[in-house]
């Protein structure tokens, strides 16, 4: 059961007639049950034999269509109970209760009363280790959110001890889908259930976009327990639809990245010599069966791609267009893939998407969020936004130009135009507090601004300072020849878009942001290019507080889907600045995920449906990117900042590193030139020289 109050001490007011005694009654009775539970699932778990955790249940159906669900319109409306959407698990989620400790109890039954009443005094008081709603504590480990959270009361703040606790997150969360839905693509932690993509045995979704986290936490028992699936399981020869995208950033980028990482960190290649190249193995056969999207008419990728056969399809949706990010998302991928095997051509197909997109002339850097895979991969609409279908397009840019160690300036040149496109076009001010506002253009560049930021865009702040120091920290960076007015700019804004993603927490009352928040601006609205406005707020925690009216949280976007951007940004932030504000900040929104989002006993953690209300209501459902990307980042945020360096790596966009590499060494070389701008930004093509011929001589 979902609950945020395990003893039910705090659902409603208490009466006069329910006394103390009657409270520690009830918290004891609930204490011996829950132990019983756990005594009895020990039991089963270890009579089931050391490899039970691969069985995997059969005549489990799968589902047609494997399309991308993470839009706007269909996040707000999908609860992860369809009916449409079965769902299974691996064993039972209750068990009974211990018969050894009810039959003691009645045997010593006026003494039982006496340990009754005194382990629930200690329950209800916190002393076992768990916390109170107002009071972090820290103590034994359970499967309450105190069993996390240190205390901090009065002393120095540990940042070791902090990353400890993400550590401990992480484990509770993968216990939970080790116990309830191992092998499963999707797992749902309150009705400890899960879900399959593919039969058989599915394709490994949760289990590959974690691997790269576990070597960075160096939790070498989950770690050997994925590895031994990945080598006995996992099988792309499916006769099933895939997003190309998501399985690019998560699979094929999860996949090599563990190639990396297993050289990289000590103790983390495998016992034979002869099993090192299980990632890359993996990778390479999966990101051929994905190859088949890129055979578009125009070399856009078509939007999903079936893995038995490597065949693309076009989007279910849109008209048939693909989503413009997901198109140009892949590049970090099939470059570093190429650098490893030496094969081109997975340079080259990903490259191509880049001049295709980059030729249909987007004004100042701005590209709609569709574009065709046929028709000539021209864009489909004019709508601009940096949220869903928009963002990773301009992550890429600049880490395109970082991971190839800025031998590819075309990717500098594409990112600055852009970055210059975002300030003109889409950075506005909130009405009271000015607050950096990042909004959107539906109708185009011409048309009217829309005060709106998805959590999506919140990896913007990051990205920013990355661009402008390239990964090093500020300091070193103004000493550059490079830095300049634009770079000090970058930074100022940076920090501002920081601070209004870090609103987007602060404003709710459990302390976790909205998946959308729109904001109150001046009308004609107050923009960057005209002039440059700094937030008149520090994000006072105080209830009234006047800042929170700049904030518009609608009934349809308070829901939290676990994303990371915010975390992501922070990262960054704190890496290249060294203000330990961002890291302070960091830690707010880890406790807020901790206390509001953790199921009691030990199912792991949730996505919910509303912020605004406490406990919020679950959506029961555990994210692959909460494992991948959102515990990494906490973990890295309070973590030594030489364990990966920015200067020397690029994450992709969920998060998976790989190394910076010189490109040259393979005889890569970027095979396309931009079409020349004017001034205007205009595209000025070459004229065709004009053949006449009787015909036209005489027309």
């Amino acid at each position: 059961m979902y609950s945020r109050d395990p003893f039910n001490l705090r659902k409603a007011p208490v009466s006069p007639s329910q006394t103390a005694l009657s409270f520690l009654q009830h918290a004891a009775t609930r204490t011996i049950e829950s132990g019983s539970a756990a005594v009895e699932s020990s039991k089963q778990i270890i009579q089931e034999g050391a490899d039970m955790a691969f069985a995997v249940p059969r005549n489990v159906p799968s589902f047609d269509n494997a399309q991308r669900r993470f839009e706007d319109n269909v996040w707000g409306k999908f609860t992860g109970n369809e009916k449409g959407l079965p769902m299974y698990k691996d064993k039972p989620a209750h068990y009974k209760s211990n018969r050894g400790v009810g039959a003691w109890v009645r045997r010593k039954r006026n003494v039982g009363i006496v340990v009754l009443v005194l382990v629930g005094f200690l329950y209800w008081l916190g002393w076992s280790g768990r916390a109170s709603e107002s009071e972090v504590g820290g103590g034994k480990k359970g499967s309450g959110w105190g069993s996390i959270i240190p205390s901090s009361k009065g002393k120095k703040v540990d940042w070791e001890q902090r990353r400890e606790a993400v550590r401990e997150a992480f484990r509770q969360s993968w216990k939970g889908y080790e116990d309830h839905g191992w092998g499963y693509d999707e797992y749902h932690p309150v009705s400890q259930k899960g879900r399959f993509m593919a039969q058989p045995n599915g394709l490994g979704w949760i289990i590959v976009d974690a691997l790269d986290t576990m070597m960075l936490m160096n939790l070498t028992k989950e770690l050997k327990h994925a590895r031994k699936w990945i080598s006995a399981s996992l099988d792309y020869d499916k006769k099933q639809d895939v997003n190309t995208f998501e399985t690019t950033i998560r699979m094929l980028g999860g996949l090599l990245s563990a190639h990396y990482l297993q050289d990289l960190l000590p103790g983390m290649k495998p016992d034979g010599n002869n099993e090192e190249d299980l990632y890359l193995e993996k990778a390479t056969d999966l990101a051929d069966r994905l190859m088949g999207a890129y055979e578009s008419p125009s070399g856009v990728p078509w939007a999903s791609v079936v893995l038995s056969t490597g065949k693309g399809e076009q989007s279910h949706a849109d008209g048939g267009a693909s989503s413009t990010a997901e198109a140009t998302t892949l590049q970090l991928e099939m470059k570093y893939l190429a650098y490893l095997t030496g094969e081109s051509n997975y340079w080259e197909k990903a490259e191509k998407v880049m001049q295709v997109v980059d030729d249909n002339g987007a004004k100042d850097g701005l590209v709609p969020i569709f574009i065709y895979a046929n028709l000539g991969g021209a864009f489909r609409g004019n709508e601009i936004r940096l949220g869903s279908r928009g963002d990773s397009y301009y992550e890429y840019l600049i880490k395109q130009y970082l991971q190839t160690q800025k031998q590819e300036p075309i990717y500098l040149d594409m990112w600055n135009e852009s970055l210059a496109g975002v300030k003109k076009h889409l950075i506005t001010y909130s009405k009271d507090t000015h607050f950096t506002v990042l909004a959107e253009r539906p109708n185009g560049l011409g048309g009217n601004l829309q005060p709106k930021m998805d959590h999506l865009v919140c990896f913007m702040p990051g990205t920013i300072a990355l661009a402008a120091t390239g990964g090093i920290n500020v300091a070193e960076a103004k000493k550059l020849p490079s830095w300049g007015k634009q770079q000090e700019e970058d930074m100022v804004l940076a920090r501002e878009l920081m601070k209004t993603c870090m609103g987007m927490y602060r404003v709710t009352a459990t302390g976790l942001a909205p998946e959308i928040a729109h904001f109150e601006i001046y009308d004609p609205p107050k923009m960057m290019r005209d002039e440059a406005l700094s937030s008149k707020s520090e994000l006072d925690t105080a209830e009234d507080a006047d800042w929170r009216a700049d904030y518009i949280l609608k009934p349809a976007d308070r829901h939290n889907l676990q994303r990371p951007e915010t975390v992501e940004s922070l990262f960054y932030m704190w890496r290249i600045t060294g203000d330990e504000l961002y890291r302070e900040w960091g830690w707010e929104m880890f406790e807020s995920f901790v206390k509001h989002t953790m199921i009691e006993g030990g199912g792991g953690f949730t996505s919910v449906s509303d912020v605004t209300k406490i406990p919020p209501p679950s959506r029961d459902n555990m994210e692959s990117f909460w494992l991948a990307e959102t515990l990494k980042y906490f973990y890295l945020l309070f973590g030594p900042n030489d364990l990966l360096p920015l200067d020397q790596i690029v994450l992709n966009t969920e998060a998976h590193p790989f190394p910076r590499f010189d490109m040259n060494k393979k005889k890569f070389k970027t095979g396309w030139q931009r079409i020349p701008r004017d001034k205007d930004g205009n595209l000025v093509r070459e004229k065709v020289p004009r053949t006449e011929t009787k015909e036209t001589q005489s027309a």
